[in-house]
C-alpha cells in the first residue's frame, strides 16, 4: 500500500469532489480516480460511493479515513526524524582552514538551510580516526592521499609559500627561489603531528632536487608565525589558506617559485552515501589561488 494512494483519498474525503481534490493535488482527475479504484481493490471494500451528483463516504471509508490520516501523520513524523539527524554536521577541521570553511558551509545551506554545524578541531591522524569511530561526518585535511577505511576526495588545490621574518633577506622579494632559502632552516610540522602534511611538504622540496636545511619541527599556525617572526633566519612554508590567516606584521608570505601546491581533500567514512560526499565536496571545492591573499 503506497502513502500516495492515502493521501489521495484522504484529499478525496475531505472535498468530496474528484475535481476539487485533482486540483489540489495538482494532478489529473483520472490519476485520482485510478488510485482510489486501486486502494479498494486492494483493502477489498468500497470506500466511497459515486454518482454523477455527489461523492461520499461509506462506512468503511470512514474507518479506513481515520487509520490513513494517523498513518500520513506517523510517516510525516518519521520525516522530521530524518531531517532533525541530518540537521548536525560534525566536521573535523584545523586552523588555517577558516575562509574555506565558511564558504562550505555557506554552499551547504544553499542546499539544506536548516541544519547546525559542530567544528572539531583535530590534529590530522585524530581527525582520521574520529570518522573511523563516527565521532564525525566528515573532515578537512591536507596532504591526505588515502586512508584505510575511509574515502578520500580531492577537493582543492592551494600554492604554497614562503613564509619568513620581515627582517629576512628575502622579506621584500615579490617571489623567492627554494636555492635561495636552502641555505636557512626550514621549519615543517613533525611528522608525529602531522604526517600527510609534513610528507606532502617534503615530498614538494624533494621533486625540486633542493633539500633546505632542516630546523626545528613547528607547532601550532600561531606559534609558527610568533617564532618565524621572532627568528629572521629561519623560515616555514605554509599554503594559500593558512596565509590568508596571518595577522602578525612580524613575517612576509612570498609566493614561491617555481610554484608548489599542496592538495586538500574532504575525507568521510566509507560508509557514507556517495551522493552526500559529492555533495560536500561540490561545497567544498575551491580553485588554485594564483595570486598572494
Amino acid at each position: 500500500m503506497e502513502l500516495r494512494a492515502l493521501r489521495y483519498f484522504v484529499t478525496v474525503a475531505d472535498e468530496l469532489h474528484f475535481g476539487r481534490a485533482a486540483d489540489r493535488l495538482h494532478i489529473a482527475q483520472p490519476a485520482v480516480s485510478q488510485q482510489i479504484a486501486r486502494l479498494e481493490r486492494e483493502l477489498g471494500v468500497r470506500l466511497l460511493d459515486r454518482s454523477p451528483r455527489r461523492v461520499r463516504l461509506t462506512a468503511a471509508g470512514q474507518r479506513v479515513l481515520d487509520a490513513a490520516r494517523t498513518t500520513l501523520a506517523a510517516a510525516g513524523q518519521v520525516q522530521v526524524a530524518a531531517k532533525e539527524v541530518m540537521t548536525t554536521v560534525r566536521i573535523g577541521t584545523a586552523a588555517g582552514l577558516t575562509a574555506r570553511l565558511e564558504r562550505g558551509i555557506d554552499a551547504l545551506r544553499e542546499r539544506a538551510p536548516e541544519f547546525d554545524v559542530v567544528l572539531v578541531d583535530l590534529p590530522v591522524e585524530a581527525r582520521l580516526n574520529a570518522l573511523r569511530q563516527g565521532e564525525l561526518d566528515l573532515a578537512l585535511a591536507r596532504g591526505v592521499r588515502s586512508a584505510p577505511g575511509l574515502t578520500v576526495w580531492p577537493a582543492w588545490t592551494e600554492r604554497l609559500y614562503a613564509v619568513v621574518s620581515r627582517h629576512h633577506p628575502a622579506a621584500d622579494r615579490p617571489a623567492v627561489g627554494l636555492a635561495e632559502l636552502a641555505g636557512h632552516p626550514l621549519r615543517v610540522p613533525a611528522r608525529e603531528h602531522d604526517p600527510p602534511l609534513h610528507d606532502a611538504v617534503v615530498l614538494a622540496l624533494h621533486e625540486t632536487e633542493l633539500c633546505p636545511k632542516a630546523g626545528r619541527p613547528t607547532g601550532t599556525l600561531q606559534d609558527t608565525i610568533v617564532e618565524v617572526g621572532s627568528e629572521p633566519r629561519t623560515w616555514t612554508v605554509l599554503s594559500t589558506d593558512q596565509v590568508a590567516e596571518i595577522r602578525s606584521t612580524r613575517v612576509r608570505a612570498i609566493p614561491l617559485e617555481p610554484e608548489i601546491t599542496i592538495a586538500g581533500s574532504i575525507v568521510v567514512a566509507e560508509s557514507t552515501e556517495g551522493s552526500a560526499a559529492e555533495c560536500a565536496v561540490a561545497a567544498f571545492r575551491g580553485d588554485v589561488v594564483e595570486d598572494r591573499p
